[in-house]
């Protein structure tokens, strides 16, 4: 694994692995269930990931999307690949939705709706809440 994915909390935050990706919880939640798509691949432009991990992305996004209206419930996605700090080819996935949602002990509003994101009121995670939450969102990716 490369030090982005690292950094984000691997093997503690991981939710769901695939042969080139991998899904992490994003350890700070603007909204809930908010995950990290990152590249398994050392590229750190998206161009320069294999093909085969391109061609992946289908069956990876299908699955996140499919999880996360059953865990979340949200109306629109967003798919955020910033790599301004992180230098290795990722995504922050954000499910995103009007008001508040619940789940594993943690109740997440989405400051941002209905426009942008608002990453600065991400809910910084404790470890045990981290355990839990991946707990939670692993069986909706099975």
């Amino acid at each position: 694994m490369n030090a982005t994915i690292e950094k984000f909390g691997f093997p503690a935050t991981l939710v769901a692995e695939f042969e080139h990706w991998v899904v992490l919880l994003r350890p700070a939640q603007p909204t809930l269930g908010a995950l990290v798509l990152a590249a398994k691949s050392d590229a750190t432009a998206f161009g320069d990931l294999p093909a085969d991990a391109h061609a992946e992305l289908k069956t990876v996004t299908a699955a996140i999307e499919a999880a996360l209206t059953q865990a979340v419930g949200y109306a629109k996605i967003n798919y955020l690949m910033l790599m301004m700090v992180d230098p290795h080819v990722h995504f922050h996935v954000l499910p995103r939705y009007d008001g508040e949602r619940s789940g594993a002990g943690l109740t997440v509003a989405d400051a941002g709706w209905p426009g942008q994101p608002d990453l600065g009121q991400a809910v910084k995670l404790a470890d045990a809440q981290i355990a839990a939450l991946t707990g939670w969102l692993k069986p909706y990716f099975a």
